[in-house]
């Protein structure tokens, strides 16, 4: 998704001030009931009105509500893709609260960026990535749930003419021991009219029931279990058209003219428009609009389009890493002193394809311009804030005139994280470009979402590393050459020194201690829009960092997991789970004869995850990924089931990446259309998966993207041992063909 460097980006200070602001909460009647959130109003009135003048956002925005029923709604700053962020946040409000976890529910938050702002991106804008729900969310929702459960009790407490501190809340009922209780919304009305505790206590471990809990099942899991979970494809509005587009075959290529006449001849084609990504034809149902997409003839001016195929590219790539780096991202010690002085030089080079996010929805929004001259978008909105601002320039109106509806969205791995609006911007073009007579869904084939771009770069990366005469390694060099994701986006500020950080985490920071270590970057210009996937830089990092080093422990005649030990502070994270993860795959004993052993171990998004992988040969010159154990430092794991679904999740991802995926280009066109011939892992090849979570006391950290990275280099290292051969070109189809 996105970077983690983006946890701790600069931004300007008035939009670090506005994050610090966070936790003056306010409290307002809503509906018979109360909300619980930020309140601009609370603060200094010059400061208030800094913040809330001018900008289209509101001064209050709550975090949770309570209605008169007693129902409690969360309202979630976080994106809801799959990854269980509805799920944790509901979780710390509920703890606080008291609540009745049956009476929960979530619904996507937006249009008040001074409330629902991501602190782990310094609060500057809303947006979920970087695995930091839990990050932005662990105090600000937790003080909402309490600061409501103080002001319940406190209504109660005045109620019955009884001291608070003798009210008891459980399952949303408050109870006195004279007998009197009731739930949640017979106090809601009256403790909307109190003050808001300037300061809340929170609960203390020992009294968590929800948070850790290992039972707690998903508070939406039936729906999703019964079909009735809504997703954008399921939007229906009166009138609702539905548009299909044409995008151009080359990357960089326009429309230069169309031809619609035979479209418009097709039953239930409405109009056919141009937008400034590509032709749209729009229908009474998605089947008239495909027909007539099919019918639309489209010339394009392809003077400033990206031709070069992926061989070619590949091969300026390799080119690239023979020579010296453009820019350096890390530098310690003397590297030419330490391979000067080495007794065994060893060097690899590694190769990484493009790669399709894939989710399971493609992508689709929803645009309704109303009679009022506001502005409605539907869709999986993962930067809703600038998904609002584009929405409002394309269409002319105020920010504030725009209001969004943030569905859950089946999957994103970082595609609905873009900072041109993307779908969104295409469903506003396509309703304006019809005059707004009607309600619009665009929505993407799958062929639109293989072929329209947004991938993972492809990279090369130059590894080099230098052993002493006792085997211990003394010299690391690392030189990466690919697209930069960050380049031309709006946080193009973050490359220093020519270096894109989401190019090189993972591999500018190995936790081993190597005394001379040089990581360099040489950014292509390419043409292949490109943007974060799933995990991020480590996707790749990770790879060649830890199939080299078990290469490396060979020719040192070390054991690969005494090796990396051997590197490590002894009490470090990447220790820990490295050796509780040798321990419960039980590396110190052999194996079932046919099956061989992989280890690695990564960092990413604030956490550390090892894996050791357990495969077999199937017979015809490739493996079978039969076992992966996991061992993970995530911090506090707030739903150990849901950590252990992401791990799991992020296993099978990251089996699908490096088994058989891959975006080529001939002639500059994409190869890949559907799953036919872009093979994500099927199920028969899903291993059994344990994973074993570290109890910690520290603050919850990512947990969606960190399960990846590692899973590639364990299955390679095993695979090394079952067939005998170095895989180092992705994905393993293609290295083992060759």
């Amino acid at each position: 998704m996105i970077p983690k460097m983006m946890q701790s980006m600069t931004l300007p200070a008035k939009s670090v001030q506005a994050s610090r602001r966070q936790f003056l909460l306010g409290a307002l009647a809503a509906g018979g009931g109360l909300a619980v959130g930020f309140n601009i109003a609370a603060m200094a009135p010059a400061l208030a009105s800094e913040t809330a003048a001018g900008d289209g956002q509101h001064s209050f925005s709550p975090y949770v509500v309570i209605d008169g029923d007693g129902k409690v709604t969360v309202l979630s700053s976080q994106f809801e893709m799959g990854q269980g962020s509805y799920n944790g946040l509901a979780t710390l409000v509920a703890e606080e609260l008291g609540a009745d976890w049956a009476t929960i529910d979530v619904v996507g938050a937006a249009g008040n960026v001074k409330v629902y702002g991501n602190i782990a991106f310094g609060g500057a804008i809303q947006g979920t990535g970087g695995s930091t729900s839990m990050v932005t969310s662990w105090e600000r929702y937790r003080k909402a749930g309490a600061a409501a459960r103080t002001m319940l009790v406190a209504a109660a407490a005045a109620e019955w003419g009884v001291n608070a501190a003798e009210i008891t809340v459980e399952n949303g009922v408050l109870s006195h021991p004279s007998g009197k209780s009731g739930h949640f919304g017979v106090f809601a009305a009256k403790a909307a009219t109190l003050p808001v505790p300037a300061e809340v206590t929170l609960k203390q471990p020992a009294e968590w029931t929800l948070i850790g809990n290992e039972k707690l099942k998903r508070f939406d899991s039936a729906r999703k279990a019964n079909g009735t979970q809504q997703y954008t494809i399921d939007v229906k509005l009166p009138g609702l058209l539905t548009a299909v587009m044409i995008h151009p075959p080359l990357f960089g290529a326009k429309v230069k003219s169309f031809n619609a006449e035979e479209a418009k001849k097709v039953k239930g084609v409405v109009d056919v428009v141009e937008t400034p990504r590509g032709v749209a034809v729009v229908g009474d149902t998605m089947w008239a609009a495909i027909k007539g997409r099919d019918a639309v003839t489209v010339e394009w001016d392809d003077t400033g389009a990206e031709k070069r195929s992926t061989t070619d590219l590949m091969a300026m790539y390799r080119d690239l890493a023979g020579k010296a780096p453009v820019a350096t991202a890390r530098n310690d010690g003397n590297v030419e002193t330490g391979f000067a002085s080495a007794a065994k030089v060893l060097e690899a080079n590694f190769e990484f394809p493009y790669l399709a996010h894939a989710p399971m929805e493609p992508l689709n929004a929803v645009a309704r311009m109303n009679e009022d001259g506001t502005l409605e978008v539907w869709g999986g909105l993962q930067f809703p804030d600038v998904q609002q601002q584009i929405a409002s320039q394309i269409a002319g109106v105020a920010v504030d005139k725009v209001h969004l509806h943030v569905m859950k969205a089946g999957g994103s791995f970082g595609r609905r994280a873009t900072f041109d609006g993307d779908i969104v911007a295409e469903a506003v073009h396509v309703a304006k470009a019809i005059g707004f007579r009607a309600p619009v869904k665009v929505q993407w084939t799958r062929e639109n979402d293989m072929r329209a771009g947004r991938y993972r770069p492809a990279y090369v990366h130059s590894v080099k590393a230098g052993l002493d005469a006792d085997g211990k390694l003394v010299a690391w060099e690392n030189h990466v050459v690919g697209q930069s994701i960050m380049a031309k986006t709006a946080f193009e500020g973050s490359i220093q020194n020519g270096v894109d950080p989401t190019s090189v985490e993972g591999a500018n920071n190995l936790p081993y201690a190597i005394p001379n270590q040089k990581v360099g970057l040489t950014t292509t210009e390419v043409g292949v829009p490109v943007l974060w996937w799933r995990s991020v830089g480590s996707t790749h990092t990770a790879f060649a960092a830890e199939v080299f080093l078990d290469e490396v422990a060979e020719a040192a005649g070390r054991d690969p997991v005494e090796f990396r030990l051997s590197m490590l502070e002894p009490d470090s994270r990447h220790a820990v789970v490295l050796k509780l993860v040798a321990e419960k795959a039980g590396w110190d004993k052999p194996l079932p004869e046919g099956r061989f052993r992989g280890v690695s171990v990564a960092e990413s998004f604030g956490s550390v995850v090892a894996q050791v992988a357990e495969v077999t040969a199937d017979g015809s010159g490739g493996i079978k990924v039969e076992r992966i154990v996991a061992a993970v430092d995530c911090g506090l794991a707030v739903n150990p089931d849901q950590v252990r679904s992401q791990v799991e999740g992020g296993i099978g991802f990251g089996l699908g990446s490096i088994l058989g995926e891959e975006i080529t280009l001939t002639g500059g066109q994409v190869d890949q259309g559907n799953f036919d011939t872009y093979t994500p892992l099927r199920i028969d090849a899903m291993p059994t998966v344990e994973v074993h979570i570290l109890a910690s006391a520290n603050a919850p950290s990512g947990i969606g993207e960190p399960g990846v990275p590692p899973t590639g280099p364990a299955v390679a290292n095993a695979a090394y041992r079952a067939l005998g051969k170095r895989i180092r070109v992705m994905p393993f189809a293609k290295a083992l063909n060759a």
